[in-house]
């Protein structure tokens, strides 16, 4: 990452992106709204809603489909136009998928010494 591979650092930006999407709570459509400006919540973090923690698991989720949807667009980019987009979309995808299998052989390496 010192040398700013170009690569890494997007995916690693984007799935961020993603797994902070991931944690936002889901806006309930059917709950009332005030329609009134004296109606609404008033002070310091009134309107703040606590984010989702996800599990271990949920995040290996978001970062799996993070990479699957990365080698789906560079399979969609055929045209030799489109062949440096694409191989950057594979490195990307290349990225996240070293970063799980480091997880995985981590997470084993704890279950076999527990």
């Amino acid at each position: 990452m010192r040398a700013r591979d170009k690569a890494a650092v997007s995916a690693l930006r984007g799935t961020l992106s993603a797994l902070d999407n991931a944690e936002a709570v889901p806006v309930d459509e059917t709950a009332p709204r005030a329609a009134a400006l004296e109606a609404s919540p008033v002070g310091a973090g009134a309107t703040e809603a606590a984010r989702r923690e996800l599990s271990e698991r949920e995040m290996e989720d978001v970062v799996r489909a993070e990479a699957a949807e990365r080698l789906d667009a560079a399979a969609h980019l055929t045209a030799p136009a489109h062949a440096d987009r694409a191989e950057r979309l594979r490195a990307e995808a290349a990225v996240l998928l070293r970063f799980l299998d480091a997880a995985e052989g981590t997470a084993e390496g704890v279950a076999e010494s527990a």
